[in-house]
């Protein structure tokens, strides 16, 4: 009995969500020859986020558009993931990500800079909520390569709470300036 009262509170959690935002990448018509002529498909690629730092991507194939959109989004909302922020707005470090023939580089930005990115990667930075950040995409301009070159680099993204956690450290020890050091170093 208790089991069943979980599982519905955590359904009408999920219900009680915030609403994702998706976006549509491309869109892709494929046909297929067959005896009587030509019979076309359509594949999506959707990116889905939260814009509070969440994001994942899906893509969805069926007969007609709005059922490919609708299945790509699904498979979104299913793999997402979490990326630590800095302030809300840009990445905590540089970072390059890559697959297959696609190869990014992603670099933190100062407030006001905007979203320097193009196509995919930019579709994944809006629905990331990320503001400020500049990148560069290198090889190639397949949008499902981008897209997955960008999810790696995100995910390689590390937040000095992290990083200060597995150490076993303090967040100001892992933060410390490099001139403080040096202060620290003659001072000794």
């Amino acid at each position: 009995m208790a089991e069943r009262e979980q599982r519905r509170e955590r359904r009408d959690r999920e219900e009680a969500a915030p609403e994702f935002a998706d976006r549509l990448v491309a869109i892709n018509r494929v046909s297929k020859t067959v005896k009587g002529g030509k019979r076309f498909g359509f594949a999506a690629l959707v990116v889905v986020g939260d814009q509070k730092g969440r994001v994942g991507f899906g893509k969805g194939k069926a007969k007609e558009v709005p059922e490919a959109i609708r299945k790509a989004t699904e498979q979104a909302k299913r793999s997402m993931v979490r990326i630590p922020l800095r302030e809300g707005r840009t990445l905590h470090h540089d970072m390059e990500g890559s697959h297959g023939a696609g190869h990014v580089v992603m670099r933190t930005a100062v407030p006001g800079t905007g979203i320097i990115a193009g196509g995919p990667m930019r579709a994944v930075f809006e629905m990331l909520g990320i503001q400020d950040v500049v990148s560069k995409s290198l090889g190639s301009t397949n949008p499902y390569n981008m897209i997955r070159a960008t999810m790696d680099g995100l995910s390689r993204q590390q937040s000095p709470r992290s990083v200060a956690q597995r150490r076993g450290k303090k967040v100001a020890d892992i933060l410390r300036k490099p001139e403080d050091a040096t202060a620290e170093a003659a001072e000794a």
